[in-house]
């Protein structure tokens, strides 16, 4: 099977046929964008400083080496835990236009609703390959918000083939997390009972 690759701009009608489970890669343009910057533009209505019409942002704090005036390199960018901006995402994604968002684990109702309505994906890079994720790192382009602090500030890279990314939530608004939760849970709950029967103290 050919490998999946995004490129930026991302249109609604490249998603059509990617769903949860599927494994993509983003080449193009990511922007690095965590909880104070979704709180600035939801909650005090700041004009973000970059244009992610289109485009990716990744839920992560590199951790960043600065060579010479405004020339930076990535040294690691591992994702944060994406359920932290889940009260402010699906606002988020109706603000900006941003078409791919990347993270850490799985999101909610809110975040469902605007994959749906907004033709939207969140995709989930494995933890703890920070280091790998650099790798795909080709240049940062530019930093803005920088008072917010190296994990804060507005990252914006060119990557290639950036991933694996893992489809949480696709354009019809399907959970990927959600959806096993039921399915791990009914398989827990047949191990229960069968251990139970042997094992009197249990239950």
């Amino acid at each position: 099977m050919a490998k999946k690759v995004l490129t930026t701009p991302i249109s609604a009608e490249d998603l059509e046929d990617i769903h949860v489970g599927d494994v993509i890669y983003l080449t193009g343009k990511l922007t690095t964008c965590r909880d104070v910057a979704h709180r600035r533009v939801i909650e005090e209505g700041r004009k973000l400083p970059v244009d992610i019409r289109d485009g990716a942002i990744l839920h992560a704090g590199p951790i960043i080496r600065q060579r010479g005036e405004d020339d930076y390199e990535m040294v690691t960018v591992g994702p944060t835990t994406s359920m932290r901006m889940e009260k402010f995402e699906e606002a988020f994604i109706k603000e900006t236009g941003v078409r791919l968002i990347i993270g850490k684990g799985g999101m909610g109702e809110g975040m469902m609703r605007g994959c749906r309505d907004n033709k939207v994906l969140h995709c989930v890079f494995p933890a703890g390959c920070a280091v790998v994720a650099a790798t795909c790192v080709e240049k940062i382009l530019s930093a803005n918000w920088k008072d917010l602090g190296m994990p804060e500030t507005l990252w914006t890279c060119q990557v290639k083939e950036f991933g694996p990314l893992i489809v949480s939530i696709d354009t019809h608004g399907r959970n990927l997390f959600e959806e096993n939760k039921v399915i791990f849970n009914e398989r827990k709950e047949k191990v229960f009972q069968e251990i139970a029967s042997q094992v009197s103290f249990i239950k």
